[in-house]
């Protein structure tokens, strides 16, 4: 059986895929900024923090990573409601995404410190320097440096992740490509280029995120 492929009529709806592409970047930054920022306070909490707030945290990440992403949506977006929380496909995108890249941002930044020498940390101590500045100056830079590429690669499964979001009606690439086969009955067309912008998209972010690391979160 021959499949005739014709991508002219996916390639004329250009703008929905560059607008697709623009919201699950900009989904994916402010996921990442948040996201890694809980992770980063959990994996503190679970290491160091009082054990009323170590249980609940403990809790929060075995929850959400043995849990689908699209059940965590469909949770945040469909079951609020009844509990008289709504919200937008934008607002729930963000949450879920930022909840879910929290919980696996905090293993992955706790194996980090972990792994921090006990003498670098009793040699901050007798600098006379205090708990959260041995953590932000002394322990969490190098923990980074460590963990980096691992936590990149978080960051674009999340990114992956998002077109599901498409299933909220959020205006993404998954939902631009649905869109354009629902027009023009080229499902095939639609998804292959779909998913090299995806693919490029990865590239790009990976890319982006190995050149800003050293450079603007924990110093070369």
């Amino acid at each position: 059986m021959r499949v005739a492929l014709d991508f002219w009529p996916v390639l004329v709806q250009w703008p929905l895929l560059l607008e697709g592409a623009a919201w699950t970047l900009g989904l994916t930054t402010v996921a990442a900024l948040l996201g890694s920022a809980i992770g980063i306070a959990c994996a503190w909490a679970r290491l160091s923090g009082p054990l009323g707030l170590r249980i609940p945290v403990a809790a929060y990440v075995e929850l959400i990573r043995n849990t689908p992403f699209i059940v965590q949506l469909f949770f945040i977006f469909f079951g609020l409601p009844a509990a008289g929380v709504k919200l937008t496909p934008l607002t729930a995108s963000v949450l879920a995404m930022t909840i879910n890249l929290g919980a696996y941002a905090t293993e992955i930044v706790r194996a980090g410190i972990q792994a921090t020498p006990r003498g670098q940390i009793e040699a901050a101590e007798s600098l006379a320097l205090n708990r959260l500045q041995v953590f932000l100056h002394i322990v969490l830079p190098p923990a980074l440096r460590r963990v980096w590429p691992a936590l990149t690669s978080q960051i674009i499964i999340v990114m992956l992740g998002s077109a599901v979001c498409g299933q909220i009606s959020m205006e993404e690439l998954s939902h631009a490509a649905n869109l354009i086969q629902s027009r023009n009955f080229r499902a095939f067309e639609a998804y292959i280029l779909a998913t090299l912008v995806y693919l490029g998209l990865a590239v790009m972010v990976r890319r982006l995120l190995s050149w800003a690391g050293p450079r603007f979160v924990f110093g070369r």
